[in-house]
């Protein structure tokens, strides 16, 4: 009989590790007997004794349950690299994160991290752009990337929509995206809208002297997803949107490797990611799917706000982003484990969901500077309209950095002093 727990096993440089969260059903007898189950269901075991199963596999390739908290449920396994086709992240999910989700001896299972080796790392690119890339590309350098998201994110026709971006650029916005569920609509077909907010940008950038973008969103099937981007490319756009939890990382993986040539940065919009994060004693963390994302190469990716309309603490936000920006990460024994990055680059966080212009102070403060942060109500809703909610929110920014109060700010800036107006009540 293979033996799936060894609390003495050391974990190898050639080994995959998974932290998971324990729930065992009344049928189990311990939280050992269920990570034996785990452990073989997710690699080379069965349910029953099998002839096939050679002392040689089960010696090669058994994965090591070496970390059991039964105080906090929390257990650790290692497996082994050859378990796993190295470049085929739908093939290690289906691993990892596949059946043992159905098991009846389990109540409740999370994947909270996992840790890859380099073995596995060198088979990815990683963002093409990365941070630095970003940033230079916009010439910023002291500030976050300030954007909004085109509202309503659906209803408006194609010369609506670009007139809304070009009043969002004019006040001082640098992007603006498409929502997660806007496409190609019957009332506002993608091409026409790629090509009237595109030229509407270029009448910005000339009317500021700024660097100014737009994200199309292009999810949909692989194939029209390539060619959406070739014809945002052809018409000189840098970034395309995905959805990429709803796409899946088989269709996330091809995009990226499509866009290499290319040179367009990717923004990562994460619709859907609560159906698996949202239950903390169920599914798999938001910290582990950033991670994913990074590895496969998504430039930027939302990751909560702390504040806001989203659910997500304080540490849980934080604890991705520094996931996704490190180079290193040191783990512990709880929420995380190490990881040694490589040289893959670092993918930059956007905070999006429910922020005005008010919350700008605490999200510096939380999240810092090397972020994106997206207002779409919080600029579209401003009393005076669209061009004087972006002028209000990269007011906010000025202050905060300069160190002085948002009243007091406001007291010259009238875009800044009527949102406090409306949003402060």
């Amino acid at each position: 009989m293979v033996d799936y727990v060894n609390l003495e096993y050391k974990p190898t440089k050639k080994d995959l590790i998974v932290m998971y969260y324990v729930e065992k059903a009344p049928e189990c007898k311990d939280l050992e007997q269920a990570c034996e189950e785990i452990a073989k269901e997710s690699s080379i075991g069965t349910w029953t004794e099998i002839a096939a199963l050679s002392e040689d596999i089960a010696e090669r390739l058994k994965p090591s349950t070496f970390y059991i908290d039964s105080k906090n449920n929390l257990i650790k396994i290692a497996y082994s690299e050859d378990l796993f086709e190295a470049g085929n992240m739908p093939q290690i999910l289906s691993a990892i994160a596949g059946n043992i989700y159905g098991m009846k001896v389990l109540n409740n299972l999370r994947l909270i991290d996992v840790s890859f080796p380099q073995g596995i790392l060198k088979e990815y690119n990683g963002p093409q752009f990365g941070i630095s890339g970003i940033k230079k590309l916009l010439g910023i350098n002291n500030r976050p990337i300030l954007g909004t998201i085109v509202k309503p994110k659906v209803g408006l026709n194609e010369i609506q929509h670009a007139a809304v971006c070009k009043q969002a650029w004019m006040g001082g916005l640098d992007i603006v995206k498409d929502d997660e569920n806007l496409t190609s609509m019957t009332f506002n077909n993608f091409e026409k809208r790629v090509t009237e907010t595109l030229r509407e940008r270029d009448k910005a950038e000339r009317a500021t002297g700024e660097k100014k973008i737009y994200m199309p969103n292009i999810t949909a099937k692989l194939s029209i997803m390539k060619e959406r981007a070739d014809f945002v490319h052809d018409l000189g756009g840098e970034y395309v949107m995905l959805d990429i939890l709803t796409i899946g990382f088989s269709a996330l993986q091809e995009i990226r490797e499509y866009l290499e040539d290319k040179k367009m940065i990717i923004h990562a919009h994460r619709a859907m990611h609560a159906a698996l994060t949202r239950n903390k004693k169920h599914g798999i963390t938001m910290l582990a799917l950033a991670k994913l994302m990074r590895i496969i190469g998504m430039d930027q990716l939302h990751t909560g706000t702390v504040i806001g309309k989203m659910e997500g603490s304080k540490q849980e936000v934080i604890d991705t982003n520094n996931v996704i920006t490190q180079s290193y990460v040191k783990g512990n024994d709880k929420t995380m484990l190490e990881q040694d990055w490589g040289d893959l680059k670092p993918t930059l966080p956007v905070a999006s969901g429910g922020l005005s212009p008010l919350h700008v102070p605490q999200l510096i403060e939380i999240l810092g500077t090397d972020m994106v942060f997206q207002f779409g109500g919080g600029c579209h809703g401003h009393p005076d309209g669209t061009f004087s909610g972006a002028k209000a929110i990269h007011q906010a920014v000025e202050a905060t950095l300069n160190h002085i109060e948002l009243s007091e700010y406001a007291d010259n800036h009238i875009e800044l002093k009527r949102a406090i107006e409306k949003w402060s009540k």
